[in-house]
C-alpha cells in the first residue's frame, strides 16, 4: 500500500480564532500572521491505495464550492478546485476513488466533495463511484446543527449524500467498506462525533496494530496544536478536547502511530515524541507524501 498527501484549496483564517486563548506573542512564532491577522492554512487530504483492495481518500478539503463573496469571507485563496488537480498529478481522478472517509462535515473538510461553484448551478456531488463514510453521532449533528457551528455546515450536503445511495454511517471501530484495515476512534471536543481514522500498521503486538498512520483532522490540525493546552476558538469544548488529545497522543506514542495533519501548510506527516517534562512534540517531519509505503 502507498500513501499520497493531496493538497486542496488553501485558506487564511484569523490567528486568534485558530489558537483560542493562546496569546499572539506565542502563536505568531508558529504561524506568522498577515496584515489582517490571518494565518496560512492547508486543506490536505490523504490518499491510500490499495487499502483493503480499494483507493481511499481521507477528506476532501474546502474545495471550490463557495461563490466569490463567500470565498473571500472565508479566506479561500484559489478559485479552481485544487484537490482535483492534485489528484491528477498523483495519477488519479475523482472517479477512481472507491471510498471517501470524512472526519466531519464542516465545510473546510467536506466542501471538496462538491463541484466548483458556477452561477445558477445547484451544488453537485463529485466522486461518483465512492462510498462516503461518516460517523453516526456527527451525522446527527450535521442534520440538526447547533447555532454554535451552524455556519460551518453546507446545508445541501447531507441531502446529497443520502440521495447518492452510497452513504455508510459508521457506528464503531470498523466500517463495512474498509473492514479491519482502518480503525476509527471518536472525539467530541471540536464537534460531536469527530471521526479519527487510523490506517492499521503492519506490526501486531498484544492485539494492537503498531506503526500505522492516523488522520488527526481537527483534534490536532497541525504541529502547533500537538502542544496539549493549545486549542482553537472553533472547538465546542476546549477542556474536553485537551483531555481527548492527551489520551490520543499517549496512545499513538505507545504504538508508534504517525500523525497526518490536514491544516499544517508545512508538514503532512510526523512522529510524536515526549520530552522529560511530559510535553508532546513532533519529529521526523515530512512535508509531502508521494507513493510512500506505509511502513517507510
Amino acid at each position: 500500500m502507498k500513501l499520497w498527501s493531496i493538497i486542496g484549496n488553501s485558506q487564511k483564517l484569523d490567528g486568534g480564532a485558530m489558537f483560542g486563548n493562546a496569546p499572539r506573542a506565542l502563536w505568531e512564532k508558529w504561524s506568522p500572521p498577515d496584515e489582517h491577522n490571518r494565518i496560512a492554512l492547508a486543506c490536505r487530504a490523504l490518499l491510500a491505495a490499495p487499502l483493503n483492495g480499494k483507493t481511499v481518500l481521507f477528506e476532501t478539503g474546502i474545495g471550490a464550492f463557495f461563490d466569490p463573496k463567500m470565498r473571500e469571507r472565508y479566506g479561500v485563496q484559489e478559485e479552481r478546485h485544487v484537490l482535483l488537480d492534485s489528484l491528477r498529478e498523483a495519477g488519479f481522478s475523482h472517479e477512481d476513488i472507491d471510498v471517501v472517509v470524512l472526519s466531519h462535515l464542516h465545510f473546510d473538510h467536506a466542501g471538496g466533495l462538491l463541484a466548483p461553484w458556477a452561477e445558477g448551478r445547484a451544488p453537485e456531488l463529485l466522486f461518483p463511484n465512492a462510498t462516503y463514510l461518516i460517523g453516526a453521532e456527527h451525522w446527527q449533528r450535521a442534520l440538526k446543527p447547533h447555532p454554535r457551528d451552524r455556519a460551518s455546515f453546507i446545508p445541501e450536503l447531507p441531502g446529497l449524500l443520502q440521495a447518492s445511495g452510497r452513504l455508510e454511517i459508521v457506528e464503531g471501530e470498523h466500517s463495512r467498506a474498509l473492514g479491519e484495515s482502518v480503525r476509527f476512534g471518536f472525539s467530541d471536543g471540536h464537534t460531536p462525533g469527530l471521526m479519527l481514522a487510523e490506517i492499521a500498521g503492519p506490526d501486531m503486538r498484544d492485539g494492537q496494530p503498531h506503526g500505522g498512520v492516523v488522520f488527526c483532522a481537527d483534534l490536532i490540525p497541525g504541529r502547533p496544536w500537538v502542544h496539549v493546552p493549545i486549542t482553537m476558538g472553533y472547538d465546542r469544548n476546549a477542556e474536553l478536547l485537551i483531555d481527548e488529545k492527551r489520551a490520543f497522543l499517549e496512545d499513538k506514542l505507545a504504538r508508534g502511530v504517525r500523525l497526518f495533519f490536514t491544516h499544517d501548510p508545512g508538514c503532512a506527516l510526523a512522529q510524536v515524541v515526549r520530552d522529560d517534562k511530559g510535553r508532546f512534540a513532533t519529529t521526523h517531519e515530512v512535508a509531502e507524501l508521494s507513493a510512500r509505503p506505509l511502513a517507510a
